[in-house]
């Protein structure tokens, strides 16, 4: 007799069955962290656009988005004083994701 038996057969699709859901899952998991790591790259590039705008005063508090190319990620700048009297921390932090993401950036300026 030649051939495979049914549960030759069987074990093979049980076989293929979990391979084929392994790759697929960890195609899916790639995908997202692909995702991700391109939202991150574009809040880090628009902040760094926004920092290095000659016009954007680092020393004042505020908000604001990035309208109309991206209206969907905000920025917010926050000062806060430091231990030492004459150095300030401003804090800019950029949002997007509906604000459940974020990456902020720290500097540290002399008072005026």
């Amino acid at each position: 007799m030649k051939g495979f038996t049914l549960l030759e057969i069987m074990i093979a699709l049980a076989i293929m069955a979990g391979v084929i859901l392994t790759v697929i899952s960890s195609f899916n998991y790639h995908l997202s962290v692909v995702d991700r790591d391109r939202e991150e790259t574009i809040a880090v590039l628009l902040a760094r656009t926004k920092l290095d705008d000659p016009t954007f005063k680092r020393d004042e508090a505020g908000k604001g988005s990035f309208a109309p190319d991206w209206p969907d990620i905000t920025w917010e700048t926050v000062i806060k004083p430091t231990d030492l009297g004459i150095v300030k921390r401003a804090i800019f932090t950029v949002s997007w994701d509906a604000e459940r993401r974020k990456i902020s950036f720290v500097q540290y300026m002399a008072q005026q």
